[in-house]
Parts: C-alpha cells; structure tokens; sequence
C-alpha cells in the first residue's frame, strides 16, 4: 500500500479507510468489508450499552416497570 500521510482532523480510523481505497477490490469483498465494520460497531454499541445498563443497576423487571408507567 502506498504511503499516505493526512493532516487531521481526520480520525486514526478515517486514515485507515482512506488506505483502502488506493486499491480496487471486488464488489464482494467490498461487502464483506462494510458488513465486518458493521458488526464492530453494533458490537461496540452493545458493549456501550451493557455498561450503562450495569452501571444504572437496571434490570428486566425496572425496564418493564418503566415502560408500563408511560
């Protein structure tokens, strides 16, 4: 891969990306690619709110109780 340097603001993950398209890949491959992003962030997002979730002390039953107050 060719050299690049960039100047921020972009993010460590822009720079990376913008690597990816010096190179040409297949329409499939491409897809392969958008979906493994896409899982990492719903995996990151889920983490996120787990932590919150804990964080809080919430559970199943406060959930339900909430939502049958509105």
């Amino acid at each position: 891969m060719a050299n690049i340097t960039v100047q921020p603001p972009l993010s460590n993950v822009q720079m990376e990306l913008l690597k990816l398209f010096c190179v040409d890949i297949p329409e499939n491959e491409l897809l392969e690619l958008k979906s493994m992003m896409v899982k990492f962030l719903l995996e990151r997002a889920r983490d996120s709110a787990d932590a919150i979730w804990d964080k809080k002390g919430y559970s199943d039953e406060k959930l339900k109780k909430i939502l049958d107050s509105k």
